[in-house]
């Protein structure tokens, strides 16, 4: 998959969004998706966050003692878009168990 960063309109205040960058990725294999949300401030990625699992992807996101800022994370977590929480020592782990399972293709 290649990411191409576009002169658009800000997305939840923010250019680039997370949310365009998740969304971007619906129209993939759903079950072949890794998505991961760090730290950060306000809501961006929750929404695309939450769609990518809805339509089947695996979702990771920061805990909150690992995050410097626990926006991003807390708002993907309480709209149930993260499948798993994990902090940000484990995280690394997590994700290459995941991509070693082979249940999971990409990354996003």
């Amino acid at each position: 998959m290649k990411v191409t960063v576009k002169d658009a309109p800000p997305v939840n205040r923010h250019k680039p969004s997370v949310d365009v960058l998740f969304k971007s990725a619906i129209h993939l294999k759903h079950d072949k998706i890794l998505a991961v949300i760090l730290t950060g401030m306000g809501a961006d990625g929750a929404r695309g966050m939450l769609e990518l699992k809805n339509s089947g992807a695996y979702t990771l996101a920061q805990d909150k003692d690992s995050c410097v800022v626990f926006g991003m994370p807390k708002e993907a977590i309480n709209m149930g878009g993260a499948s798993k929480v994990v902090s940000l020592d484990d995280m690394s782990e997590e994700m290459l168990n995941h991509l070693k399972s082979g249940s999971i293709k990409r990354a996003v």
